[in-house]
């Protein structure tokens, strides 16, 4: 899915053990861990967004970081599949997006190829059922790798094309079809969707509330920046995001490039009503407060 020297989410998890350096405790909330010397953990203020981590940013067992994270003060858990949803759902936490196939090629896979729309199509269609009786609201899909013989104005017909004819069916349901945005730089080469002005065009050839744009802040300063007014210019077409330090991918703390609280910030001021789903892997010795001090710092 990732070609070296970038990282996929799959093999990110066999890599979490060695990004293990500590970079000190947190001034403003207690240790996320609990045990002899750890602080009992404190909640955060819910602010004006509602936050949710991604799954396979932690090796923790799904119900322990359900546990772990309701008591810092997450509202969601992003990326799962179907047969996690009730795991977090019964925790009292939302599962903020979710899955709709466990392919390998998932990402490479996607509607900028017509002849992928059936099988994409048939995946989607089995799996809002389950989202709508599972309370999930949001669906994960993708553009998909560039294609030998589709140029760029062909591969946002295609997409148009393929994501209108899930619409109807998805609002029907009241589920988000949502298509990710990632860099083509460093870590999904090939990938097609990777610039706003790409997603925008095939969002506006849908033209419906309930296909979206995941916008993931941490690929979209790679590939271009300017991420807060991109963002104020195109918050009609986002129903989602993700978050990751730059470079690296990374805590999102002063260790890295972007002024997140400042995007969270401008995020909430345009009455943002989705999730901003945190992916990154954590570089603290503990997890947990690495993940603890994201929380804070969009915690607006």
């Amino acid at each position: 899915m990732t070609t070296s020297p970038g990282i996929s989410r799959r093999t990110a998890l066999g890599r979490l053990a060695a990004a293990a350096a500590a970079f000190g405790t947190m001034p403003l909330l207690a240790s996320a861990g609990t045990g002899p010397g750890k602080a009992a953990p404190e909640k955060a203020s819910p602010g004006r967004l509602k936050q949710s981590l991604s799954r396979w940013t932690s090796k923790a067992p799904l119900p322990e970081l359900c546990k772990r994270l309701k008591t810092i003060g997450f509202a969601g858990v992003d990326l799962l599949y179907a047969d996690e949803w009730a795991v977090v759902t019964d925790s009292g936490l939302a599962v903020s997006m979710g899955y709709p196939s466990r392919r390998d090629n998932f990402i490479a896979m996607g509607f900028n190829d017509p002849a992928n729309h059936a099988t994409l199509l048939k995946e989607l269609e089995a799996t809002i059922p389950l989202a709508k009786r599972a309370g999930v609201t949001h669906l994960i899909t993708m553009f998909g790798n560039r294609t030998t013989g589709i140029d760029e104005r062909q591969a946002i017909d295609n997409c148009v094309a393929g994501l209108s004819r899930i619409a109807p069916y998805a609002a029907e349901n009241g589920i988000t079809v949502c298509v990710e945005l990632l860099n083509s730089k460093v870590d999904h080469h090939g990938y097609q969707g990777d610039s706003t002005a790409f997603g925008v065009a095939v969002m506006k050839g849908i033209n419906s509330p309930n296909v979206k744009l995941l916008y993931d802040i941490y690929h979209m300063q790679i590939m271009e920046g300017d991420v807060i007014r991109t963002i104020r210019d195109n918050i009609q077409w986002i129903g989602h995001f993700h978050t990751g330090g730059v470079p690296g991918r990374h805590d999102i703390d002063g260790t890295q490039e972007l002024n997140y609280r400042a995007i969270a910030k401008a995020i909430a001021d345009l009455n943002f009503q989705g999730f901003i789903a945190h992916e990154f892997m954590p570089s603290r010795s503990d997890p947990f407060d690495s993940f603890a001090e994201a929380l804070r710092i969009c915690t607006v």
